[in-house]
């Protein structure tokens, strides 16, 4: 019983940790209270608000930095958030993560070709130079970030962060199982040549087109890796 109403108040606390931080209009890198300041404040312990604060941290909502404070995190305002912690992945989830990929992504892709938020197009740019560029070196591991930061840009080109952040939760979380379909799939060219194709749908503002070209793009890599992972 004194467990479960130890992780109540800690949540509690958290959570009124999270509300400052709304009220007070604070930003990413921005100075949050001391930790006395806040035991204080919810009239807790001090080890009870560092146990509250390192629970923050681990999702990336605030971030304690030795000797100088804390601070508001990359991932205060996030709505969904990946496993930290993914299993070894195998056959059957890399084929999971595929139909989960083919079903978000296409509509996201034609809500971008809609939107255009540019610093998001211009990501995409950035990351098919450098595609281009690994490719001929053969860094596949990097290549392999490098197109899944394509398909994260493309969503966030859609203006709707909820979409992003679940795009961003099937590419970050599963970096293992990416790698092993770009190891499996092999067709790094024809990739880099159906992200070209994409970017250049979403950039006309063909919504129809850019639903289809990443529909067929994602369509396809299920079809390789569901041949090798089921002969």
């Amino acid at each position: 019983m004194t467990a479960v109403v130890r992780r109540s108040l800690l949540d509690d606390l958290a959570t009124s940790m999270l509300d400052l931080i709304a009220d007070r209009k604070l930003a990413v890198g921005d100075q949050f209270e001391s930790v006395r300041s806040l035991a204080e404040r919810f009239q807790v312990a001090v080890p009870t608000v560092r146990e509250a604060l390192r629970r923050l941290e681990a999702i990336g909502a605030l971030e304690l930095r030795h000797g100088s404070g804390v601070y508001v995190g990359p991932n205060v305002g996030r709505m969904v958030l990946a496993n930290p912690l993914p299993l070894k992945p195998t056959a059957g989830r890399l084929v999971e993560l595929l139909q989960a990929r083919a079903l978000i992504e296409p509509p996201v892709a034609a809500l971008a070709a809609k939107a255009r938020v540019e610093s998001a197009l211009a990501q995409m740019e950035h990351d098919l130079v450098q595609a281009a560029e690994l490719i001929t070196s053969g860094d596949h591991d990097r290549l392999a970030e490098i197109n899944m930061d394509f398909h994260r840009a493309l969503a966030q080109a859609a203006g709707n962060a909820t979409l992003a952040e679940v795009v961003e939760s099937v590419t970050v979380v599963n970096v293992r199982e990416q790698l092993e379909i770009l190891h499996i799939h092999g067709d790094r060219e024809t990739d880099l040549a159906e992200h070209r194709a994409i970017l250049a749908a979403v950039r006309a503002g063909d919504h129809v087109l850019a639903e289809q070209l990443t529909r067929a793009h994602l369509d396809g890599v299920l079809a390789v890796i569901n041949a090798r992972v089921n002969p």
